[in-house]
Protein backbone atom coordinates (compact mmCIF):
# COMPACT_ATOMS: atom_id res chain seq x y z
CA UNK A 1 0.00 0.00 0.00
CA UNK A 2 1.12 3.83 -0.78
CA UNK A 3 1.88 5.86 1.92
CA UNK A 4 -0.39 8.91 2.47
CA UNK A 5 2.59 11.16 2.61
CA UNK A 6 5.24 11.43 -0.02
CA UNK A 7 8.11 14.25 1.37
CA UNK A 8 10.43 15.27 -1.41
CA UNK A 9 13.28 17.62 -0.14
CA UNK A 10 10.99 20.94 -0.64
CA UNK A 11 7.28 20.05 -0.86
CA UNK A 12 5.36 16.84 0.40
CA UNK A 13 2.35 15.72 -1.76
CA UNK A 14 -0.82 14.37 0.27
CA UNK A 15 -1.79 11.07 -1.57
CA UNK A 16 -4.16 9.53 0.78
CA UNK A 17 -7.61 10.09 -1.12
CA UNK A 18 -5.49 9.99 -4.71
CA UNK A 19 -6.20 7.14 -7.59
CA UNK A 20 -3.26 7.53 -8.91
CA UNK A 21 -0.20 8.21 -6.55
CA UNK A 22 3.40 9.47 -6.92
CA UNK A 23 5.48 7.27 -9.44
CA UNK A 24 8.48 7.14 -11.51
CA UNK A 25 6.73 8.63 -14.16
CA UNK A 26 5.60 11.67 -13.38
CA UNK A 27 8.75 12.50 -11.06
CA UNK A 28 11.25 11.32 -14.49
CA UNK A 29 8.64 13.82 -16.99
CA UNK A 30 8.83 16.65 -13.63
CA UNK A 31 12.46 16.31 -13.78
CA UNK A 32 13.47 16.00 -17.22
CA UNK A 33 11.11 18.62 -19.08
CA UNK A 34 12.56 21.88 -20.03
CA UNK A 35 11.27 24.72 -17.80
CA UNK A 36 13.69 27.35 -16.78
CA UNK A 37 13.01 29.79 -19.30
CA UNK A 38 8.99 28.87 -19.14
CA UNK A 39 7.04 32.04 -17.90
CA UNK A 40 3.28 30.52 -18.32
CA UNK A 41 3.18 26.70 -17.45
CA UNK A 42 0.53 24.19 -18.27
CA UNK A 43 -0.35 21.12 -16.04
CA UNK A 44 -2.66 18.49 -17.91
CA UNK A 45 -4.16 16.11 -15.73
CA UNK A 46 -2.35 17.04 -12.73
CA UNK A 47 -3.76 14.50 -10.00
CA UNK A 48 -2.08 15.20 -7.18
CA UNK A 49 -0.36 18.18 -8.30
CA UNK A 50 2.94 16.62 -8.28
CA UNK A 51 4.32 17.98 -11.32
CA UNK A 52 3.25 21.53 -11.00
CA UNK A 53 4.99 21.08 -7.54
CA UNK A 54 8.07 19.55 -9.47
CA UNK A 55 7.93 22.75 -12.09
CA UNK A 56 7.25 25.41 -9.33
CA UNK A 57 9.97 24.05 -7.67
CA UNK A 58 12.74 24.44 -11.01
CA UNK A 59 11.28 27.71 -12.18
CA UNK A 60 11.06 30.37 -9.66
CA UNK A 61 8.90 32.64 -11.84
CA UNK A 62 6.92 30.89 -13.81
CA UNK A 63 2.79 30.94 -13.58
CA UNK A 64 1.86 27.37 -12.98
CA UNK A 65 -1.93 26.38 -13.90
CA UNK A 66 -3.19 22.85 -13.30
CA UNK A 67 -6.05 21.09 -15.37
CA UNK A 68 -7.65 18.38 -12.73
CA UNK A 69 -11.26 16.39 -14.57
CA UNK A 70 -11.91 14.56 -11.00
CA UNK A 71 -13.00 16.27 -7.94
CA UNK A 72 -11.22 14.46 -5.34
CA UNK A 73 -8.14 14.47 -7.51
CA UNK A 74 -8.44 18.39 -7.53
CA UNK A 75 -9.36 18.78 -4.02
CA UNK A 76 -6.07 17.26 -3.05
CA UNK A 77 -4.18 18.77 -5.33
CA UNK A 78 -5.07 22.19 -4.66
CA UNK A 79 -4.65 21.02 -0.89
CA UNK A 80 -0.79 20.05 -1.71
CA UNK A 81 -0.77 23.73 -4.20
CA UNK A 82 -1.40 25.25 -0.70
CA UNK A 83 0.54 23.83 1.59
CA UNK A 84 3.64 24.17 -0.85
CA UNK A 85 6.25 27.75 -0.76
CA UNK A 86 4.80 28.49 -4.09
CA UNK A 87 0.83 28.48 -3.71
CA UNK A 88 0.81 32.14 -4.95
CA UNK A 89 2.08 30.84 -8.32
CA UNK A 90 -0.08 27.54 -8.81
CA UNK A 91 -3.56 27.67 -10.34
CA UNK A 92 -5.82 24.88 -10.39
CA UNK A 93 -8.85 24.45 -12.69
CA UNK A 94 -11.53 21.74 -12.03
CA UNK A 95 -12.48 20.65 -15.62
CA UNK A 96 -11.38 18.73 -18.37
CA UNK A 97 -8.67 20.30 -20.73
CA UNK A 98 -11.57 20.43 -23.47
CA UNK A 99 -13.20 22.31 -21.63
CA UNK A 100 -10.55 24.59 -20.16
CA UNK A 101 -9.68 25.83 -23.58
CA UNK A 102 -12.61 27.32 -23.99
CA UNK A 103 -12.08 29.59 -21.31
CA UNK A 104 -8.81 30.85 -21.30
CA UNK A 105 -6.68 33.08 -23.76
CA UNK A 106 -3.34 31.96 -22.27
CA UNK A 107 -0.87 30.44 -24.55
CA UNK A 108 1.56 28.85 -22.79
CA UNK A 109 5.39 28.64 -22.92
CA UNK A 110 5.45 24.72 -21.36
CA UNK A 111 2.75 22.31 -21.48
CA UNK A 112 3.63 19.04 -19.53
CA UNK A 113 0.76 15.66 -18.93
CA UNK A 114 1.45 12.27 -17.71
CA UNK A 115 -1.64 11.00 -19.50
CA UNK A 116 -4.21 8.18 -18.45
CA UNK A 117 -2.57 5.56 -20.71
CA UNK A 118 -5.06 2.37 -20.75
CA UNK A 119 -6.05 2.47 -24.12
CA UNK A 120 -8.99 0.13 -24.77
CA UNK A 121 -7.92 -2.22 -21.44
CA UNK A 122 -10.32 -3.51 -18.82
CA UNK A 123 -11.84 -1.03 -16.87
CA UNK A 124 -11.46 -0.17 -13.31
CA UNK A 125 -13.53 -0.73 -10.43
CA UNK A 126 -14.63 2.97 -9.98
CA UNK A 127 -15.30 6.06 -12.38
CA UNK A 128 -12.13 8.46 -10.39
CA UNK A 129 -9.84 5.31 -11.19
CA UNK A 130 -10.98 4.82 -14.55
CA UNK A 131 -10.68 8.62 -15.02
CA UNK A 132 -7.10 8.86 -14.25
CA UNK A 133 -6.58 5.87 -15.96
CA UNK A 134 -7.85 5.31 -19.28
CA UNK A 135 -7.93 7.58 -22.57
CA UNK A 136 -11.53 7.76 -22.25
CA UNK A 137 -12.15 11.34 -20.71
CA UNK A 138 -8.99 12.40 -22.35
CA UNK A 139 -7.83 10.62 -26.05
CA UNK A 140 -4.21 11.31 -27.59
CA UNK A 141 -6.43 13.21 -30.47
CA UNK A 142 -7.86 15.52 -27.92
CA UNK A 143 -4.97 16.43 -25.76
CA UNK A 144 -3.19 17.01 -29.04
CA UNK A 145 -5.60 19.35 -30.06
CA UNK A 146 -5.50 20.98 -26.77
CA UNK A 147 -1.89 21.54 -27.15
CA UNK A 148 -2.09 22.85 -30.55
CA UNK A 149 -4.53 25.42 -28.96
CA UNK A 150 -2.95 26.57 -26.32
CA UNK A 151 0.68 26.10 -26.71
CA UNK A 152 2.19 29.44 -28.02
CA UNK A 153 4.62 29.11 -31.24
CA UNK A 154 7.53 28.64 -29.59
CA UNK A 155 6.74 26.30 -26.81
CA UNK A 156 7.40 23.33 -25.84
CA UNK A 157 5.27 20.17 -24.95
CA UNK A 158 6.77 17.27 -23.12
CA UNK A 159 4.62 14.18 -22.48
CA UNK A 160 5.60 10.24 -20.92
CA UNK A 161 3.89 7.87 -22.59
CA UNK A 162 3.83 3.35 -23.07
CA UNK A 163 6.79 3.03 -25.63
CA UNK A 164 3.92 1.68 -27.97
CA UNK A 165 1.81 4.33 -27.97
CA UNK A 166 4.55 6.80 -28.87
CA UNK A 167 4.15 6.35 -32.80
CA UNK A 168 0.14 7.47 -31.89
CA UNK A 169 1.40 10.77 -30.34
CA UNK A 170 3.76 11.44 -32.57
CA UNK A 171 1.94 11.33 -36.06
CA UNK A 172 -1.14 13.48 -34.12
CA UNK A 173 1.60 16.09 -33.50
CA UNK A 174 2.57 15.79 -36.77
CA UNK A 175 -0.48 17.01 -38.50
CA UNK A 176 -0.23 19.93 -36.59
CA UNK A 177 3.60 20.88 -37.43
CA UNK A 178 4.87 19.82 -34.27
CA UNK A 179 8.44 18.20 -34.66
CA UNK A 180 9.82 15.54 -32.19
CA UNK A 181 12.87 17.62 -30.95
CA UNK A 182 13.97 15.17 -28.06
CA UNK A 183 13.31 11.69 -26.92
CA UNK A 184 14.33 9.19 -23.76
CA UNK A 185 13.66 5.76 -23.83
CA UNK A 186 12.92 4.63 -20.23
CA UNK A 187 14.37 1.75 -19.71
CA UNK A 188 13.72 -0.28 -16.52
CA UNK A 189 16.62 -2.77 -15.88
CA UNK A 190 19.75 -3.37 -18.43
CA UNK A 191 18.68 -5.86 -20.98
CA UNK A 192 15.19 -5.07 -20.77
CA UNK A 193 13.11 -3.47 -23.62
CA UNK A 194 12.09 0.41 -23.23
CA UNK A 195 8.78 0.26 -21.04
CA UNK A 196 8.26 4.40 -21.15
CA UNK A 197 9.28 7.20 -23.42
CA UNK A 198 10.04 10.57 -22.96
CA UNK A 199 8.71 12.70 -25.64
CA UNK A 200 9.49 16.71 -26.46
CA UNK A 201 7.16 18.46 -29.21
CA UNK A 202 7.91 21.88 -30.65
CA UNK A 203 7.03 23.48 -34.00
CA UNK A 204 10.81 25.03 -34.59
CA UNK A 205 12.51 22.46 -36.02
CA UNK A 206 15.38 21.13 -34.65
CA UNK A 207 17.31 17.40 -35.07
CA UNK A 208 16.01 15.35 -32.29
CA UNK A 209 18.16 14.67 -29.46
CA UNK A 210 17.81 11.18 -28.44
CA UNK A 211 19.11 9.10 -25.28
CA UNK A 212 18.31 5.92 -23.29
CA UNK A 213 17.83 6.14 -19.48
CA UNK A 214 18.34 2.78 -17.38
CA UNK A 215 16.05 2.95 -13.58
CA UNK A 216 17.74 0.08 -11.43
CA UNK A 217 21.24 -0.71 -12.77
CA UNK A 218 22.65 -2.90 -10.35
CA UNK A 219 19.35 -4.60 -8.74
CA UNK A 220 16.06 -3.54 -7.42
CA UNK A 221 15.92 -0.20 -5.67
CA UNK A 222 19.91 0.16 -7.14
CA UNK A 223 19.51 3.18 -9.10
CA UNK A 224 21.13 4.23 -12.39
CA UNK A 225 23.59 7.52 -11.65
CA UNK A 226 22.15 9.00 -14.35
CA UNK A 227 18.54 8.34 -12.80
CA UNK A 228 20.09 9.63 -9.60
CA UNK A 229 21.49 12.93 -11.23
CA UNK A 230 18.07 13.43 -12.90
CA UNK A 231 16.27 13.33 -9.58
CA UNK A 232 18.99 14.12 -6.55
CA UNK A 233 16.82 17.78 -6.55
CA UNK A 234 13.20 16.18 -5.53
CA UNK A 235 14.14 12.72 -3.35
CA UNK A 236 14.94 12.62 0.18
CA UNK A 237 17.06 9.44 -0.58
CA UNK A 238 17.53 7.27 -3.30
Amino acid sequence: MAKSLFRFKQFTINQEGAYMKVGTDGVLLGAWCKSNNAKTILDIGTGTGLLSLMLAQRNSYAIIDAVEIEPQAAKQAQENFDNSSWSSRLRLFNCSVQDYKQITDIKYDLIVCNPPFFVNSMKADSIERTLARHTDELTFKELSDAVNELLNNEGLFSVILPSETENEMRDLMYRYGFSLVRKVNVIPVPGKLPKRVLLEFSKIYNECEFSELIIEEFGRHKYSEAYKTLTRDFYLSI
